[in-house]
């Protein structure tokens, strides 16, 4: 039996939207987070659920579903914060919570396990996707995480002490 290089595993966190199985690569992933209470952004995108206080920074929070054309997330025992630490132009780190139905697990790919994005028949914009995954005989949609959320929507966010409104997302 052939030993596999480190360097040919691939690691995804893998987690549920909509009844279908998502990944993204877990050096994009901060950490998980159990539902919180949101606070909303007024005149914010439709899929911009608000901002989280993660131990005194501001991060603002997407909702999957919206941003794929699905209804909003609905709170539920399982509903995580998904926070993703993302590189931008200049080096500059930003951190971005992504809501989701449920995570699911860290899976362990080959490379020769992810295929190219399919050009037609995907239910997410396949700009966000970077591949698709075989896992146990499954197939799942691998995200980039650094199109979930471009740029210029990001920098429409500006946060400063005492700018955000207090209304919030009651949890259920």
């Amino acid at each position: 039996m052939t030993k596999v290089q480190s360097d040919d595993v691939l690691q995804y966190l893998t987690f549920e939207e909509n009844n279908e199985v998502f990944g993204i690569d877990i050096h994009c992933i901060k950490e998980v987070l159990g539902i919180r209470e949101i606070t909303n952004l007024p005149c914010s995108n439709a899929f911009m659920r608000g901002v989280i206080n993660l131990r005194g920074q501001v991060v603002p929070v997407i909702d999957l579903k919206t941003k794929f054309g699905f209804e909003p997330t609905d709170f539920t025992v399982d509903t995580c914060i998904i926070i993703l630490e993302l590189e931008r132009q200049g080096g500059k780190v930003t951190l971005l919570g992504a809501l989701t139905d449920s995570v699911r697990d860290v899976i362990d790919l080959l490379q020769e396990d992810v295929s190219p994005p399919p050009e037609v028949g995907a239910s997410v914009d396949s700009a966000f996707i970077y591949g698709i995954g075989k896992f146990n005989g499954e197939f799942f949609v691998i995200l980039d995480a650094h199109k979930l959320c471009a740029h210029e929507e990001l920098s429409d966010i500006t946060i400063t002490p005492g700018s955000v409104a207090v209304e919030t997302q009651p949890l259920s």
